[in-house]
């Protein structure tokens, strides 16, 4: 028999379309903006990509099989009950978050004037402190959907250890 390491690391992608009319929730946060993230949720893309790392590191699949489109409950749903709720999974597995670091890739919002916010929202749902969640954000340069403002995208990792 192995040993199974003490720590595990997983990658989450997430990616939605703009849709007119606001506000914007990212990261938890509501961001005054004229547009919104088409999804069959509440289309958080922050959430969706660090509920896929944690999942991902825990060996217990994507938000997608966990909570499926295809489900009417999930219509409209908040996204960081989806991510509490993945988390308390993880957790009834044995492994606890240690902590997540995530690139937001969009031409706007701006996600430096939320950051704060959002990583303290991230951090109470996964558990842990705010000085332990990541949240950058990146320009595509012009270049793609996101660069021509249709939308944004999100990668996500996240780091578990044996509770």
């Amino acid at each position: 028999m192995t040993e199974r390491l003490p720590l595990r690391t997983g990658i989450g992608y997430d990616s939605h379309r703009f849709a007119p009319g606001g506000p914007l929730v990212l990261g938890g946060v509501e961001i005054a903006a004229d547009v919104h993230l088409r999804g069959h949720s509440d289309g958080d893309a922050i959430a969706h990509a660090v509920t896929d790392a944690v999942l991902g590191a825990a060996g217990l699949g994507d938000i997608g099989s966990m909570f499926p489109d295809s489900d009417p409950v999930n219509a409209g749903r908040d996204s960081i009950e989806m991510l509490i709720l993945a988390v308390g999974h993880v957790e009834a597995v044995g492994w606890r978050v240690g902590q997540v670091d995530v690139v937001v890739i969009t031409e706007t919002p701006r996600i430096a004037p939320h950051r704060t916010a959002m990583c303290e929202r991230i951090a109470g749902a996964l558990r842990c402190a705010p000085g332990d969640v990541g949240i950058k954000g990146k320009t595509n340069e012009g270049m793609g959907f996101v660069g021509r403002g249709e939308g944004l995208a999100c990668l996500a990792t996240a780091t578990l250890y044996r509770a």
